[in-house]
């Protein structure tokens, strides 16, 4: 049966919601990832990449320390970090491209939510950035409109290449729509997406990988399985998003999140995370992400 039995299907659930409904799994099984080896980069293999594409537009350039402190009030950003790029106030701020602009005037998007005011230009900029903001915020649209500047400033994928930009999400709802905007934004240009998460055939989210994808949405352990059984790869990925971290965390996803990031070039790929409002983990999540950098940033909108 292709995309592999229902058993098959069922752990492959459980996998994505952190634990093994029959208990501790068998042996013959093993620990979700246990198959992968951390990478030893050699950098002068890997294609070179940029990170930093932001230009402050002229407006931008205009403000007033007041008229920034001001904007950030009134939007209630508060901001962790050195060296914050000023926030955009409109969406033509961005200088995104205009197939970009064009789909957020067909969706009737008047200006840059919170999130996106102050993420755009930090996600742009390269810096790596953790983004705390409510459920319906734009929070999805805040990492991953830099990510098709991202993916568009890089290489062509070659036969064989995995994705650029990763999205890791805790469950396969929020995979979905993820991938949903992810289509509907990059569908004008050549970016193509894909979804891959637990409870549903293998074999077209193989065949996705196989043909490849700029942007791969996954929850943690459907990706372990295709990573583990030589179905993609992630040495080309160079801008990875965690969503709702925090709650993947929560689901136990941490020692998965390990497996994978062992698979990417962290120290040079652009990293953000973002979390649920009033998290008494973040801290700690805080401080283990800026590990591998020294110029992350935290966002906050309340």
């Amino acid at each position: 049966m292709r995309g592999g039995s229902y058993g098959d299907r069922d752990r492959d659930r459980d996998r994505d919601r952190g634990r093994d409904s029959s208990g501790p799994p068998p042996m013959k099984f093993g620990n979700p990832g246990e198959r992968l080896r951390k990478k030893r980069w050699n950098l002068d293999e890997l294609p070179k990449f940029e990170k930093n594409f932001y230009a402050e537009h002229q407006e931008v350039q205009r403000m007033t320390q007041y008229d920034v402190e001001e904007f950030r009030r009134k939007k209630e950003i508060t901001l962790r970090g050195s060296g914050c790029p000023r926030p955009v106030t409109a969406f033509h701020q961005a200088q995104f491209p205009q197939y970009v602009m064009d789909t957020l005037m067909q969706q009737n998007f008047k200006e840059p939510t919170a999130i996106q005011a102050q993420g755009f230009p930090v996600a742009l900029s390269g810096r790596d950035m953790v983004g705390i903001a409510q459920t319906g915020s734009g929070k999805t649209l805040s990492y991953l409109l830099p990510a098709i500047v991202h993916i568009n400033h890089q290489p062509y994928l070659e036969r064989g290449d995995g994705p650029i930009c990763l999205v890791l999400a805790p469950t396969r709802e929020l995979a979905q729509q993820v991938q949903q905007v992810a289509y509907d934004y990059g569908k004008s240009s050549r970016i193509k997406s894909t979804c891959v998460y637990g409870g549903a055939p293998k074999g077209p989210q193989i065949r996705d990988l196989e043909r490849g994808v700029e942007i791969c949405i996954a929850t943690p352990g459907r990706l372990i399985d295709f990573l583990e059984a030589g179905k993609t790869n992630l040495r080309r990925c160079t801008y990875l998003v965690l969503d709702e971290a925090d709650r993947m965390l929560d689901m136990g996803f941490e020692p998965q999140i390990r497996k994978i990031v062992e698979q990417i070039r962290v120290t040079f790929t652009h990293q953000l995370l973002t979390l649920r409002p009033g998290q008494r983990k973040f801290d700690s999540l805080l401080k283990t992400f800026s590990e591998t950098t020294s110029k992350s940033m935290l966002v906050h909108w309340s």
